[in-house]
């Protein structure tokens, strides 16, 4: 099993949490390889996928490179198959004591769900390596990520629902470690379709917005950064799909 620091270390680097959800265990496979194709070597399966524990374990036998971890994890029987699978981190829509203490004892990366405040605070505190604002986008967007890691700048925050093209880069500027992104990173008729291509340049789009965002934040760049991106390079149409 990959060591936590290195995977939380690994989900810094990358910045982009690609979160799987399909209607089939295939569907999943194929999306898993297109994202890492497109240079995201992480995915999230989560467990809305049917035979999700089934996929982990063959995704962590098949292709060593891609760190794989659980999502949409509920309980710690859960949390105890995904991790028996080789699953690398865990992942939850909102917070739960017994998950975060089963997450502990085994030394395993944890990402649960947070809203407010308190809520961020409180999994912080029980030992979330990273707290995963969720649903971003109904409560604010990159402001409510800002004031966030305003108040709170020790905590390492992950920006998911409705992270897309145009609003990214503004959640990194914002202050996010990482974002999760669903549907606009694998979208379902591109995975319909076997259309790599189309996934892969996503891939490429999305941790590009990575990468600039880190080059206005660091600190030779001089001035504040600007959360008014222009997406003129960055953001182009997706490719169209093949009919």
């Amino acid at each position: 099993m990959v060591k936590c620091e290195d995977v939380c270390e690994q989900i810094r680097q990358i910045g982009v949490l690609p979160a799987v959800r399909v209607s089939s265990a295939e569907d999943a496979h194929f999306a898993a390889e297109a994202v890492s194709a497109g240079g995201i070597p992480i995915v999230e399966i989560t467990m809305t996928v049917p035979e999700a524990v089934e996929l982990i374990a063959h995704l962590v036998k098949q292709h060593k490179k891609i760190l794989v971890g659980a999502g949409t994890v509920l309980d710690t029987e859960t949390a105890r198959r995904c991790l028996d699978a080789g699953a690398a981190f865990l992942t939850a829509p909102g917070f739960d004591d017994d998950l975060l203490e089963f997450a502990k004892k085994e030394n395993v990366a944890v990402l649960p769900g947070a809203l407010t405040p308190t809520e961020v605070i409180r999994a912080w505190r029980a030992g979330a390596n990273f707290v995963k604002v969720f649903p971003c986008a109904q409560v604010g967007g990159e402001k409510y990520i800002k004031s966030l890691n305003t108040a709170l700048p020790q905590i390492s925050l992950v920006a998911a629902g409705g992270v897309t093209q145009q609003n990214a880069m503004a959640y990194l500027l914002a202050g996010a470690s990482a974002i999760g992104v669903g549907a606009e990173l694998i979208p379902p008729d591109a995975v319909q379709h076997r259309e790599i291509e189309r996934i892969k340049e996503l891939a490429r789009r999305f941790t590009g917005y990575v990468k600039e965002a880190r080059r206005r934040l660091a600190p030779h760049a001089g001035a504040a950064p600007d959360t008014k991106t222009d997406f003129g390079k960055l953001h182009k149409q997706p490719p169209r799909a093949s009919q």
